[in-house]
Formats: C-alpha cells, sequence, structure tokens
C-alpha cells in the first residue's frame, strides 16, 4: 500500500476543518443540553418531503420523540467531543453522517417547501447539511486526522 505525505500546512488545514466541524456538533448539543425542556418534536412536525410521514410519526409517539430527544443531544456533544479532540475520529465522522443525512431528509432544500422555522438562505437540493455531510465524508476519506490527536497516540504503529 502506497504511504501518503502530505505537508504540513495539509495537516494543519485538515486539523483546523475537523475541529471546526466538531465544533459545530459540540456546541448545537450543549446548546441543547442546556436549554430546559429542548425538544425536537417542532423541527420533526415541520418535515417535509417524502420522509415526512416518518419524521412525523417519530415526533407524536412520545417514546420514540423521547429517543429522538436524548440521541440529538447527547449524540451530538459526543460526536463533537470526538472531532474537536481526535479521539475515535472514523466513529465521530460516522455519526456526524448519520446526523447530517437524518436532517437533510427531514428538512430537503425543495422547491416550493416551505418550513416554520427560518432558513439561514435559500436553497434548492444543496443546503448547509448536504455540503458539511460531503465534507465529513471526505475528512474521513484523508487519514491525516491520525497525525495531529489522541487518535495518533492510541494508534501508534510500533516499530
Amino acid at each position: 500500500m502506497q504511504s501518503i505525505h502530505y505537508s504540513k500546512l495539509q495537516r494543519y488545514a485538515l486539523f483546523i476543518l475537523r475541529v471546526l466541524i466538531g465544533w459545530y456538533f459540540l456546541y448545537e448539543g450543549l446548546a441543547k443540553v442546556f436549554t430546559p425542556n429542548w425538544s425536537a418534536f417542532g423541527y420533526l412536525m415541520d418535515s417535509k418531503g417524502m420522509f415526512a410521514s416518518f419524521f412525523v410519526r417519530l415526533a407524536e409517539n412520545p417514546a420514540s420523540l423521547e429517543a429522538v430527544n436524548f440521541i440529538n443531544i447527547w449524540g451530538l456533544t459526543i460526536v463533537g467531543l470526538m472531532l474537536v479532540l481526535g479521539l475515535f475520529t472514523n466513529i465521530g465522522y460516522i455519526g456526524a453522517m448519520i446526523f447530517l443525512l437524518l436532517y437533510y431528509l427531514s428538512h430537503p432544500p425543495l422547491l416550493f417547501a416551505e418550513y416554520i422555522l427560518p432558513a439561514e438562505g435559500s436553497y434548492l437540493w444543496v443546503d448547509k447539511n448536504l455540503i458539511l455531510l460531503v465534507t465529513v465524508a471526505v475528512l474521513m476519506l484523508f487519514p491525516a486526522s491520525r497525525a495531529i490527536s489522541f487518535d495518533s497516540l492510541l494508534f501508534r504503529k510500533s516499530r
């Protein structure tokens, strides 16, 4: 297998990108942790597109809503910590991609889709969630996280 060598600038750029995306997830999780009675109910009920009925059913069932709330709050926080610290980054990347895919499918940027929550811009098919999803996938393909992370200490190859 061919060894890939990144320049110092490339390693730092990938490191900074990983940390920034991690911070995004960590802050989203912590904001929910410290918001009394936070719930995904309104977000799920506002779903549009071909998967809307699935997300609405999650919101309407108290047990599934409780699970969704727990997974959102603590999943986002843990994924964020993993990426910021560079600890078990591949698991963090997979978790991030799952969250982003679900958010994208719940609120797809479709023509004439109007959501109760204000959008950050005007989108058609491509939005922040899709861009972040692809960015995380690309980061996962570049194993630079092993260079500047706790993973580098845990998975150091013995010589």
